[in-house]
């Protein structure tokens, strides 16, 4: 393994193997993308991340999308938005994602009353005003993803927050057959 210009520290890529890297290209793609893009991303063989990635589609954790005579893949989007919901509820006691919603809310109302908006939508379109310094564009830019953020977690928690219910129902009838077949 070669080093990395940085403090001769490797880079993480560095110490992954290449279906390691092949996954962590595959998570986090945001559109269907071929074989060879992927292993270009990931800096594997063509031919290990065309294993890995029928694999990753035999689990269930990959879709192939047909485009013409291209195989292209993409991550099975709902089972990532469930697995991401399962994590909270997991992770979390129901008030404590009462908690986190509750200090979204207030976070994005304190930049409405700030910038005098109502959405992230009309602080960006305050970009474009000629009369911002740089500071401030980069401050209102840094709001703006991190505003889209907290939309994105406050759907998600609402979603924990409605299932939280149902899944520990599932989780109690999981413990009452565990139980019985102990017995």
């Amino acid at each position: 393994m070669s080093e990395s210009p940085r403090n001769g520290l490797q880079s993480w890529t560095e110490l992954m193997s290449a279906r390691d890297r092949i996954r962590a290209v595959a998570e986090t793609l945001r559109e269907p993308r071929s074989v060879n893009w992927i292993s270009e991303q990931a800096d594997a063989a063509w031919s290990t991340t065309n294993d890995e990635l029928q694999d990753l589609v035999d689990q269930g954790q990959l879709r192939r999308v047909e485009a013409g005579e291209t195989t292209r893949y993409q991550p099975d989007y709902t089972r990532l938005l469930f697995e991401e919901i399962r994590t909270l509820i997991e992770e979390n006691t129901r008030e404590e994602l009462r908690n986190e919603l509750a200090a979204i809310t207030e976070e994005n109302e304190a930049w409405q009353a700030t910038y005098d908006v109502e959405t992230w939508e009309e602080l960006e379109q305050s970009l474009a005003d000629g009369d911002l310094v740089s500071d401030e564009l980069h401050e209102r830019r840094d709001v703006i993803t991190r505003w889209e953020g907290n939309l994105e977690d406050r759907r998600l928690i609402k979603h924990a927050l409605a299932l939280y219910s149902d899944v520990e129902v599932a989780r109690e009838q999981m413990m009452d057959v565990a139980d019985r077949v102990i017995r």
